[in-house]
């Protein structure tokens, strides 16, 4: 008898083991995912473009396939490369934020200068896709130019949370690193869905609504999308050059560089006076205006040798 409540006692402790894990696992994911918000909104913000402009009936099936890209992305390459990362090269996590940081802030400081700067409008896009008459081919490049922008994206998801991991149980990081990939690409991806049926929505509610009210607001929402998708695309822009920006300083500051950091936070504390919504308004307004800054400096370098550099690689 003594042997059995002895067992039963080691079931017990092994079973509140267990729950602290499954514990420590979600509170893990809910920080990791908290931090990678910023590029979660420019994530969702970026994938409509690619599926508008094609039949209704198409839109669906290739938010799918971009989502299954997205898990694939995370799940199959990105995952395995964080957790070896983690246990033979965390030296490797600081830099390649900054890398990610830079990429980032190069893509919000373009999206301005494109808005900024004159500009063809006929010239085809930057992948040429408007010019592709074919509309199975052009939804092709679609689908695998929006995989390629994830797998971007989700790296620096998957790399913002491994650093906000403070577990160094290797399963942990693992589990976390899955919770985070799939809640991101289920939110990210149903989002996109929601916005991109929204106007077919509106038009079907101005189609068959019985009572004026019905379809006024459906012709609302159909005036309304177009001036949501262009707010979103604007809230995607700050937050990537937020987003950049404050991973770069981070960044740099866990690599030794402590000045910038400690410098913004300084000023922020000043200007605040004990406010802390001040305190991090301040501070994500510096860190990107430093991103706008930091991305127009990288314009010229990302658009005249890098660009060339990988288009001459292609085209062998």
């Amino acid at each position: 008898m003594s042997g059995l409540l002895a067992l039963l006692d080691d079931v017990a402790a092994i079973a509140k083991v267990a729950a602290a894990s499954v514990d420590d696992v979600a509170t893990q994911s809910m920080k990791a995912g908290s931090k990678a918000a910023g590029i979660v909104i420019d994530d969702a913000a970026v994938t409509p473009k690619y599926v508008t402009g094609f039949q209704p009936a198409r839109e669906l099936p290739m938010i799918w396939r971009i989502a299954r890209g997205s898990f694939i992305n995370k799940l199959v390459f990105l995952l395995p490369i964080a957790l070896l990362m983690s246990q033979f090269a965390p030296w490797l996590v600081p830099p390649l934020l900054i890398l990610g940081g830079c990429y980032l802030c190069f893509e919000g400081a373009e999206k301005i200068a494109h808005v900024l700067m004159p500009h063809d409008a006929h010239s085809g896009g930057p992948d040429g896709s408007h010019d592709v008459g074919d509309p199975t081919h052009l939804e092709e490049q679609k689908v695998k130019g929006a995989i390629k922008t994830d797998f971007i994206l989700s790296a620096e998801i998957m790399t913002i949370s491994l650093a906000t991991i403070e577990s160094d149980v290797l399963w942990i990081q693992a589990a976390t690193l899955a919770v985070v990939g799939i809640m991101i690409t289920i939110v990210v991806y149903g989002v996109v869905a929601i916005i991109v049926k929204m106007d077919d929505v509106g038009l079907w509610l101005t189609e068959v609504g019985r009572t004026g009210v019905t379809r006024s607001l459906g012709r609302g929402i159909v005036a309304f999308m177009p001036w949501f998708l262009k707010l979103l695309s604007v809230v995607g822009t700050i937050a990537m050059l937020w987003v950049g920006g404050s991973i770069i300083v981070h960044s740099a500051h866990q690599m030794g560089w402590h000045w910038p950091e400690e410098t913004i936070y300084a000023f922020a504390k000043g200007v605040a006076q004990g406010d802390g919504l001040v305190e991090w308004l301040v501070k994500a307004v510096i860190d990107g205006i430093l991103g706008f800054v930091i991305g127009l400096l990288l314009i010229p370098l990302a658009t005249k040798v890098i660009a060339p550099l990988f288009g001459a690689k292609a085209a062998h």
